[in-house]
C-alpha cells in the first residue's frame, strides 16, 4: 500500500485560502480505510495510518495540498487539519480495538452526511465547525466590515449576529425574517450564506439607503432579499409571505430600540418614542403579535437587545423583553447569551469621560448585550 500511496500527490495549487483542504477521492479512500481495519496488529495499523499521514500533511506552508487518490470516481473535501488530527488520533490509540473505532468514525466522516431539521452542519464532521460559536460569552474584537456591511447606521448591530444564528438555525434556500432591519445587516447576510430574507423598516430614508447596501452585496445563491416601508406592529405579515409563495418563515431575529437610548425617528410609531418604559413593551408585545403566527414551529426566533440607565437606576430591559416573549406560551428559552461590545457610535472616543461618569454616578458603564434565543413550541 505504501508505494500506491507515494503516487497520491498531484501539482499543487497557487491560492492561499484559510483553511487548507485536501480532495480525495472518496471510493478509493475508503478503500484504504478498509484495507486497513482488515490488519489485525496494532503496530502494522499505526504503520500505514502514519504513512497516510505524512502524505496528506506533506505540502508546503502557503499552498492547498491536493490529495486526489485517482483521477476518476466521487471526491470529497476534508479539511487538512482535522484529517491529520483524526489520523494522529488512531495512531496514538492504545488497543487495536479503539484504533479500529477511530477508523470507522472516520470513514463514516467521509461516506455520509448527518444533519438535522434546523441546519446543514454534518454532526459527522463537527469539529470542522470551529467559525460556529457555541459558548454564551462572545467577546468580539470589531464588527465585521467586509463586503457590504457598513456601520453608519445609529444602533445597527453587528454581522456576526445573524451570520452565526443562520448557520446554527436555518438551511440554505429556508426564510428569515427581520421586523426591524434597519440598515440591512441580516439581508446582507442571507445574501453571504444563500437564505432568502424579509425585512421591514418604518423609516422610508433608512429602507432606502439599506436597499441600495444590500444589492451591494454579491447575490452568488440567487436568493431573495427584500425590504418593505412599514410598522411591523400592524404591517400584513401573511400578505408579504404569500407574494413569496410562502407561509412560515424559518428564522425570526429582531433587534429592535432599546427603548429611548436612541431615538431613530420623529414618527410616534417607532418604539424608540414610546413615553415609558410600560408603553415601549406594549408596542413590542404587539410587534411579536404580528410576527409570531408565521414562524415555523420548533423553529428559532432570536432578540438581540440591552439594559439602559434612566435616572440612575439600571432598567433590565433585556429581561423585560425576554418575559414578554415567554408570555406569550409561544416560546422556550434556550440560550442567552452576552455579548460584548467596546465602543458604540454614542461613545466613540469618550472613554475617559464615560469612566467619569460611573465613578461619579456608582454605576458601571455598559459593555454588553444580550443575544436571546428561544425555541418555538
Amino acid at each position: 500500500m505504501n508505494k500506491e500511496l507515494q503516487l497520491l500527490l498531484l501539482p499543487e495549487k497557487k491560492e492561499v485560502p484559510l483553511v487548507k483542504q485536501v480532495i480525495l477521492n472518496k471510493d478509493k479512500f475508503i478503500q484504504i480505510l478498509n484495507k486497513i481495519l482488515h490488519i489485525n496488529d496494532l503496530v502494522d495499523i499505526t504503520k500505514e495510518i502514519a504513512v497516510l499521514r505524512d502524505i496528506i500533511g506533506d505540502y508546503k506552508k502557503d499552498n492547498i495540498g491536493i490529495l486526489n487518490i485517482t483521477n476518476d470516481g466521487n471526491t470529497v473535501v476534508l479539511r487538512q487539519d482535522v484529517l491529520i488530527s483524526e489520523l494522529t488520533k488512531i495512531i496514538e490509540a492504545q488497543t487495536i480495538e479503539r484504533a479500529k473505532y477511530y477508523i470507522k468514525r472516520l470513514k463514516e466522516g467521509v461516506e455520509k452526511v448527518k444533519t438535522t431539521k434546523i441546519n446543514d452542519i454534518n454532526l459527522l464532521r463537527w469539529k470542522e465547525y470551529d467559525e460556529i460559536i457555541t459558548d454564551s460569552l462572545w467577546i468580539l474584537k470589531k464588527r465585521d466590515s467586509s463586503g457590504a456591511h457598513l456601520g453608519w447606521y445609529w444602533g445597527n448591530f453587528i454581522p456576526q449576529i445573524p451570520h452565526q444564528m443562520m448557520l446554527r438555525y436555518t438551511k440554505k434556500d429556508e426564510w428569515v425574517l427581520d421586523p426591524f432591519v434597519g440598515s440591512g445587516t441580516t439581508l446582507i447576510e442571507c445574501r453571504r450564506l444563500g437564505r432568502n430574507g424579509i425585512g421591514i423598516e418604518l423609516n422610508p430614508e433608512v429602507a432606502e439607503k439599506a436597499k441600495r447596501l444590500v444589492e451591494k452585496e454579491e447575490n452568488k445563491y440567487q436568493v431573495i432579499t427584500e425590504i418593505i416601508v412599514g410598522d411591523s406592529r400592524t404591517i400584513g405579515m401573511k400578505q408579504i409571505l404569500d407574494k413569496h409563495k410562502i407561509n412560515k418563515v424559518q428564522l425570526l431575529i429582531m433587534h429592535p430600540p432599546y427603548h429611548d437610548i436612541i431615538k431613530f425617528s420623529k414618527d410616534p410609531r417607532d418604539l424608540s418614542n414610546a413615553r415609558n418604559l410600560g408603553k415601549f413593551l406594549k408596542m413590542f408585545n404587539e410587534v411579536l403579535q404580528n410576527t409570531i403566527p408565521f414562524l415555523e414551529k420548533d423553529r428559532y426566533f432570536v432578540l438581540v437587545i440591552g439594559d439602559k440607565y434612566s435616572k440612575g437606576e439600571w432598567i433590565p430591559l433585556g429581561f423585560y423583553c425576554m418575559q414578554e416573549v415567554l408570555n406569550t406560551k409561544e416560546f422556550i428559552l434556550k440560550s442567552i447569551i452576552v455579548k460584548n461590545f467596546e465602543e458604540t457610535r454614542g461613545k466613540r472616543n469618550q472613554k475617559e469621560l464615560w469612566r467619569y461618569r460611573a465613578l461619579v454616578g456608582g454605576f458601571y458603564v455598559f459593555k454588553h448585550e444580550y443575544i436571546m434565543v428561544f425555541k418555538k413550541k
